[in-house]
Order: structure tokens, then sequence, then C-alpha cells
């Protein structure tokens, strides 16, 4: 029987914050599906509920979430309780997890631990121009709150690092 081995790994990212949380699915390098899901009520519950949902639709090998207890890292207890529900959740779901710190995040995407978010941004909307260049939200002014559609450019961040990092070890 000839029977081929296949490289394929298919991974949610899921990036939390206080409006909700951006998510990004994808298959090696290939975004199968982004977007940012917003929560409202008990936002914990809700936010579980909703990841749930994508881990039964996708089917993901690994799960990709920001180490919110590395250094530097500062979180709101909410997203640190978040973080365990998922973690929890992973779990239930015989779902490997895999751990990035931001610094992580930015030194792999960008090279520089000092850069911004908005850097990342625009390198991953430059990287997958049909699914993220019309998503890009202008640049923040100082003034102005973080706009949301951000969340899932912190997802695909995540998962463009899990993909990076995976395909060292397989090489």
């Amino acid at each position: 029987m000839n029977q081929t081995t296949s490289k394929q790994i298919r991974f949610l990212a899921i990036a939390p914050t206080a409006r909700g949380f951006g998510y990004s699915v994808m298959e090696n390098n290939a975004m199968l599906e982004c977007g940012y899901k917003g929560v409202k009520g008990n936002k914990n519950l809700n936010s579980v509920s909703k990841i749930e949902k994508l881990m039964r639709q996708f089917l993901p090998s690994v799960l990709v979430l920001q180490d919110v207890n590395a250094k530097g890292c500062h979180r709101a207890p909410r997203i640190k309780a978040l973080h365990r529900q998922v973690l929890g959740l992973a779990a239930k779901q015989k779902c490997r997890v895999t751990l990035f710190s931001g610094i992580k995040l930015r030194i792999t995407l960008l090279g520089d631990e000092k850069g911004t978010k908005y850097e990342m941004a625009e390198l991953l909307a430059q990287k997958f121009p049909d699914e993220l260049a019309g998503k890009l939200p202008p640049k923040r002014r100082p003034w102005e709150n973080e706009d949301g559609r951000m969340d899932m450019f912190d997802a695909v961040g995540l998962a463009m690092v899990f993909w990076m990092k995976s395909k060292m070890l397989v090489n």
C-alpha cells in the first residue's frame, strides 16, 4: 500500500481582548479564515462559547495563544481568567496549545522587540493582501482607542509565528 504522509497542520490562533477576540484559522501558511468576534454580557462565558464553536467548525490540531503570564505582559485579571478557561477548553478538546509572548511575536515578525502592533498589521496585510489589506484600519493617533480590527491582526500574527516556528522544526 502506497501511503503519503501529509505535513498539513491546521491551527487556530486566538487573541482575546476587552471587546471580544480576534481569530485566525490557517493550514500551514494558507489562511482559511480570520475575523473578530465581539462579546457582550458575561464576556468570558460568551467568548469561550464562541471559541468552542470555532474549534468544532475547523477542528484545529493546535491552538495558538499569547502567553499572558510572560514577563512584560500586562493583561487584565479577566483576560487572564479567560486565558485559563480557553486552555481548559483546549485540553477538553484534546487540542495541543502553543504560547508566544508579545516580544517573541515582534522579534519573529519584525526582527525588533520594540516594533509596534501597527507595523505588524501592515506586514501581515502585505503577506495576505486578499484577506487583510482591506481590513487594515488607519494608523491610530495617540488620543484614539485602538480599532477593534487590530484584534484580528494580533491573531494572524500569532498564527504566522506558529507557522514560521513549526516550519523551522520540520526542515
